[in-house]
């Protein structure tokens, strides 16, 4: 009998978390509030967060910075990934709170433990630029690929040139594939940079090939340099 009621209980819950939902897509942002707000004084982290949004933008209840980042915080605390790198964020550019880069760097750190690929990528420019903590270049990369590995753009983007920098030409090699496949010019004239570095010149041609007819010049000064065209 005991299970049947917990059963009940938590069906009850999960339709109430969808119908706030629901009421929110159907523009029915009072209703929306008010079973949000249910659930947020439960508890539960995603109700939370959406509160915190309803709070900062003012939908189905008057615009209040104070109660948008009060509840923003519980969720945070309450380890929702979201919730924790939106803070991360507000926390980095001093949006609706005081700019604090450490603050925003230990909501980063978590959020990104957590799996949140925005806060991965995000923590990798921190660790790069050595914001709010020592460079760490090689921290960066290993960021980046978790980042990248769940599709992140921007990390697939400039995860290659990362491993460049720490010359793991195979690693850069691999991303930078993916990049000029997905038809970036930028990444032909690097993956021909990469290729003279290892003294593969026959792939090296191919993608210096590639970059000239791209219009870049730095490759013809690539093909010129490693005379390419004897390969």
């Amino acid at each position: 009998m005991t299970r049947f009621i917990l059963i009940l209980i938590l069906i009850v819950s999960l339709q109430a978390k969808e119908s706030a939902l629901d009421a929110f897509k159907n523009k029915e942002y009072i209703k929306a509030y008010e079973l949000y707000k249910v659930d947020a004084l439960k508890g539960n982290s995603v109700a939370q967060n959406a509160l915190s949004y309803l709070y900062f933008n003012g939908i189905g209840t008057s615009k209040d910075i104070k109660e948008g980042l009060y509840w923003l915080k519980k969720s945070a605390h309450n380890m929702d990934a979201t919730a924790q790198y939106d803070l991360a964020m507000m926390y980095l550019t001093g949006h609706n709170i005081e700019q604090d880069s450490k603050l925003a760097f230990t909501w980063l750190d978590s959020s990104a433990d957590i799996g949140n690929a925005n806060a991965q990528y995000n923590l990798a420019l921190m660790y790069y630029k050595g914001d709010s903590t020592d460079q760490n270049v090689t921290k960066t990369a290993e960021l980046l690929e978790k980042a990248a590995l769940a599709g992140h753009q921007g990390a697939m983007q400039n995860i290659g040139v990362v491993y460049m920098q720490l010359i793991k030409f195979d690693k850069a090699a691999q991303w930078l594939k993916v990049n000029a496949h997905s038809g970036d010019v930028n990444a032909y004239y690097l993956l021909a940079e990469v290729y003279c570095n290892q003294e593969k010149f026959s792939d090296a041609k191919i993608w210096a090939k590639k970059s000239i007819e791209s219009g870049n010049m730095n490759a013809q000064i690539l093909w010129d340099r490693y005379k390419l065209s004897e390969y």
